[in-house]
């Protein structure tokens, strides 16, 4: 079922779930077994392709977890019965050589994160689309600017939503350096591969190949090992958790906006969606709801991947290595849904132009700072001036254009029927 503690985690899909990670362990495992063959460490015969663990094993692994601190002791008593059962005893016996249990659990969270980090880019990105589009669409609606929670000075929308691009675009960045960046654990025992080399007959070149080609077969980079060197793990940490923030920006803004007393903004409308136990009148802005929940949750996450690495001890850490894997594993998901959430939002926000407009005109003092610049100069104000909002708006084409340059270089300006602000 559905997780009840977190409405909208169905929107992750198997994204880190148990069977994925139980998934990536075999594939590790395979392609490891793999490049042993291929390097003639490991005989011919052990060649093998291991077979999906059923759900009964899988939950006797998961059971068994508490014995070893961890599933893959388990997880290699079921794949070895397995190639026995078919007939390959050579297999079974070369299965996980050179390896430790800590190589295939990182890199199976890396291959997840990988999984993770792939979605969440792909809705960052429309994200972004659909941002850019209302920049365009409003750079000349005009609306009330906001600081510490009072009027301002005039904006527009427009420059709001470029704004709230430019944070979608940094995390787009962020996701694309830590997805490029994903690198294999394959230390042995205890960092030194020394198992593998021994295995090798001493051959470092051969060694270091098993390696590489389990890596590039994996999709990953390969690298010195990290067993205590946890920033592959809390780099990942801080490229969702800037995701996260960057959606839950846009879900403040919206929160605000929507209130009735505002009403500026309005999420999409849903079947079934922004409804009241008791109060028919209600249209709650129930995904901004849910995003602004992950952008509160996921930095103490994100944190708490930083403090199990500052705890990391020796070759392998005692609790700290464990409390990466379930904490890796919430950041992720909840990350997902909440971009998931914010395409949605940004695909169907309905703005309210008129209402902008009006507030935007009949607020007092919004143009109090032009009267003190003028003072300040010496300038008198001019026969005819008007207190129309749009005389005030600055560099704010300039910033649109900007922000929208940033994924489109080639981009020089808008098109000459866009509307302008007023100089």
């Amino acid at each position: 079922m559905a997780d009840l503690y977190w409405p909208g985690d169905e929107r992750a899909g198997d994204l880190f779930g148990e069977r994925a990670f139980l998934d990536a362990m075999v594939r590790i495992e395979q392609t490891w077994l793999a490049a042993l063959v291929a390097a003639k460490i490991a005989p011919a015969d052990a060649a093998a392709t291991l077979s999906e663990v059923t759900d009964d094993a899988a939950d006797a692994v998961a059971a068994g977890a508490e014995g070893g601190g961890n599933p893959v002791l388990d997880l290699l008593a079921v794949l070895r019965e397995q190639l026995r059962g078919e007939g390959n005893e050579a297999a079974a016996t070369w299965l996980h050589r050179g390896l430790t249990s800590q190589d295939v659990v990182d890199t199976a969270l890396v291959l997840c994160a990988g999984e993770a980090l792939d979605r969440i880019g792909a809705d960052l990105a429309t994200i972004a689309d659909h941002l850019g589009d209302l920049a365009d669409a409003h750079r000349g609606t005009v609306m009330v600017g906001r600081t510490l929670t009072q009027y301002a000075v005039p904006i527009t929308f427009g420059l709001k939503a470029a704004f709230w691009r430019a944070g979608v675009l940094d995390a787009i960045e962020e996701v694309d350096r830590v997805r490029a960046r994903l690198t294999i654990q394959a230390g042995g025992a205890a960092g030194t591969l020394a198992a593998l080399v021994e295995l090798a007959d001493g051959d470092l070149d051969i060694a270091a190949g098993v390696v590489g080609d389990t890596a590039r077969d994996l999709g990953l980079r390969a690298d010195v090992p990290w067993h205590t060197t946890r920033t592959p793990i809390t780099r990942i940490g801080d490229a969702l958790a800037t995701a996260a923030q960057a959606c839950g920006r846009i879900a403040t803004d919206v929160l605000t906006l929507a209130r009735p007393e505002v009403g500026e903004l309005a999420e999409p409308a849903g079947v079934g969606r922004g409804g009241s136990s008791t109060m028919p009148q209600k249209r709650n802005p129930v995904l901004s709801v849910l995003i602004r929940r992950a952008a509160l949750t996921t930095p103490n996450l994100a944190a708490t991947l930083h403090t199990a690495a500052a705890l990391a001890d020796d070759e392998r850490p005692d609790g700290a290595w464990h409390a990466e894997w379930p904490t890796l594993r919430d950041l992720a998901r909840r990350t997902a849904v909440a971009a998931s959430q914010t395409a949605e939002v940004t695909g169907g926000l309905v703005v309210d132009v008129a209402t902008m407009a009006r507030r935007a005109t009949e607020a007092d003092g919004l143009l109090a700072e032009r009267a003190s610049m003028r003072r300040l100069l010496g300038r008198e104000t001019p026969a005819g001036d008007t207190d129309d909002p749009r005389v005030y708006l600055g560099l704010t084409d300039s910033f649109i254009d900007a922000v929208a340059r940033r994924s489109d270089p080639d981009r020089t300006g808008v098109p000459t029927d866009a509307p302008r602000s007023a100089r």
